[in-house]
């Protein structure tokens, strides 16, 4: 298969017309989008530029190229792909990206643009020419600017191919090479539509909802900045408000800051009452529900939705939101659970299947720690809620609550990663749910004796990070399954790529303890034992559910992953037979993975929120 490394330069305008200030859909979308000129090269062949109206680069990008036997290469595919298939009716058969590479070679929040990668692998110097053409049209070029601008295109695709093939030899997994083609197809592909008519009657009615429970509140505006007052909304709607310790008194205060995380996050609550006067707080004139249909209804004013998903978005590998539109954070419970999901829509005599790993993270945390009473549990099929139940409070399974269960739940999905006693009450009063120090103190102690190889995972663990620091070799974890690569402060993950922690040293804390750090773009952070297993974990779910998804996408194309879920469209004709294929799929581990009990949940219809 040829290589087409490929890069675009385009019309803006820094004043309103640029991708610093618009998505990448909506601008490869505007009326104003203009292509200046394009670079293309074949493998190992010299580059070339070409510049003219939208009808010759047409016939030219169609006539000159095999796209069908070729992977499109590009520093930054989504955009370019985008392009091609918007304006160019050209689609490519696989999809390759030097920026996506890097965040999975040098980590999610390093440094990736072309040119901090050509000054890190030395294969050059990115140009500059780009900025002092802000506001030019094509037409408003000389022939003599559009040769310079050309050989500024050239070298960016010279540079991307030669960072390209540095990091294949550097032994680039083949495997995360088909997801970062999955991923940018859903963006470049776009296969998925939008229900226009019900995204105007919810805006219409989030709109009006918000109005009214704000008058309806009996609080204005300015009513909400007392602390005490917002404290007693927040709890009359069942929620617990967010605490801190005041630096300047050193007693408990409200955690109502702009700064403060637990307080932002009620942005995104379940209930919309929550959202709507959080919003009114922070002095947000939309809600998130607001500007989320806001934004979804304008990609639906311009076409399908190109599903903008960033590959290797997080410390450990998962997929994140990106062109201002998150689909992890779409609500799935709640008066608007479902609105957003109902208005995306399979293509024509398609539908949409999506599958969900089932407790992936607790079901990969119990194989790893060997804890193998909790791993025959998880492949026996039992409700592994109301064993943990159980042993809380002492009582036969069958006779467990609701109310019990839910503790077990709590337990089992939230106290796997060394999370102390305070914090588990803190969570759980969050929650609406009040718990004594006494009776936190006595469950976590009771999930710690009922599962002791889990916590041995965590001791072992912060001995990793001991040996890290000093250079040495250990062992951790399931035998085959992960490699500590000391020399590099970095955990070797299945997928063949690191977990790092860049800069890792020691520290004592003001009381004398020490303490673990590793250095991001975003400064120092601390790790512990259980954190490390929280990272792998989560790691590994992410390397299982990218194979998973490879296996669907070789009989159905994958539009979207959400967390642990995949979902494809399928004809609607073979749906059951689709969706059984797809279960399989789900329910299939890679060999390294052997005697891990995954599971998973699906459901197929015509819209997203019917699955």
């Amino acid at each position: 298969m040829d290589i087409i490394i490929l890069d675009m330069e385009t019309y803006y305008d820094k004043t309103d017309f640029t991708l610093k200030k618009m998505t990448t859909e909506a601008y490869v979308r505007d009326p104003r989008f203009q292509v200046i000129g394009v670079g293309v090269k074949i493998n190992d062949g010299e580059a070339e530029w070409a510049s003219g109206s939208h009808k010759q680069l047409r016939k030219y990008l169609q006539s000159n190229y095999d796209w069908k036997n070729s992977m499109l290469l590009c520093q930054n595919t989504a955009f370019d792909g985008l392009i091609l298939s918007e304006h160019f009716g050209v689609h490519a058969a696989r999809y390759a990206d030097t920026m996506l590479m890097a965040k999975a070679i040098h980590g999610f929040d390093s440094p990736s643009s072309l040119k901090a990668l050509a000054e890190l692998y030395g294969v050059g110097h990115k140009g500059t020419e780009v900025e002092a053409v802000s506001g030019w049209r094509r037409e408003e070029f000389s022939p003599e600017d559009l040769d310079k601008y050309g050989d500024y295109c050239i070298n960016d695709v010279e540079l991307t191919h030669e960072i390209f093939m540095k990091m294949l030899r550097g032994g680039f997994p083949v495997k995360e090479m088909q997801l970062i083609d999955l991923t940018l197809k859903m963006f470049v592909r776009p296969r998925l539509e939008l229900d226009k008519e019900l995204l105007e009657a919810h805006l219409v009615d989030i709109r009006h909802k918000k109005d009214t429970l704000l008058a309806e509140s009996g609080h204005m505006v300015e009513d909400l900045m007392s602390n005490l007052k917002f404290a007693e909304l927040l709890k009359s709607y069942g929620v617990m408000p967010p605490t801190k310790i005041s630096v300047k008194t050193g007693s408990e205060a409200y955690a109502f800051a702009k700064s403060d995380k637990e307080f932002i996050a009620l942005q995104e609550h379940d209930d919309f009452r929550v959202q709507a006067i959080v919003a009114a707080r922070l002095g947000v004139k939309s809600t998130l529900e607001e500007t989320r249909t806001e934004r979804f209804l304008g990609i639906a004013e311009r076409g399908q939705i190109p599903v903008p998903l960033l590959y290797y978005a997080a410390h450990t590998g998962r997929w994140g939101g990106s062109d201002k539109i998150n689909f992890q954070n779409l609500p799935s419970r709640g008066e608007n659970a479902g609105k957003i999901k109902n208005a995306i829509l399979a293509p024509e005599g398609y539908v949409v299947i999506d599958s969900d790993s089932s407790q992936i993270e607790a079901r990969v945390l119990a194989w790893l720690a060997e804890q193998e009473d909790l791993v025959t549990s998880f492949r026996e099929g039992k409700d592994v809620y109301k064993v943990m139940a159980s042993a809380i409070y002492n009582k036969p399974e069958e006779e467990i609550n609701k109310p019990e269960r839910f503790m077990g739940k709590t337990v089992v999905l939230g106290c796997g990663y060394g999370m102390g006693s305070d914090k588990f009450r803190s969570s759980l009063n969050m929650q609406g749910v009040p718990l004594t120090k006494r009776e936190a103190a006595t469950i976590i102690h009771k999930y710690r004796d009922t599962y002791p190889k889990i916590g041995e995972l965590w001791a072992r663990a912060q001995q990793v990070l001991d040996y890290m620091v000093k250079g040495d070799s250990i062992y951790f974890g399931r035998k085959g399954v992960l490699k500590v690569r000391a020399k590099y402060r970095s955990i070797e993950l299945p997928s063949g790529l690191m977990l790092p922690y860049r800069g890792l040293k020691t520290q004592l804390t003001p009381d004398g303890k020490e303490e673990y750090l590793y250095k991001s773009r975003y400064g120092w952070n601390r790790i512990y034992g259980g954190k490390v297993v929280e990272n792998v974990c989560q790691a590994i779910a992410r390397c299982i559910i990218g194979e998973q998804m490879i296996l669907i996408a070789k009989r159905y194309e994958v539009v979207m992953t959400v967390h642990d879920a995949i979902a494809c469209i399928a004809p609607e004709a073979e749906a059951e037979e689709a969706q059984a294929y797809v279960e399989k799929c789900m329910r299939w581990v890679p060999d390294w993975a052997e005697g891990l009990p995954v599971n998973c949940e699906s459901g197929y219809g015509r819209s997203y929120g019917d699955c």
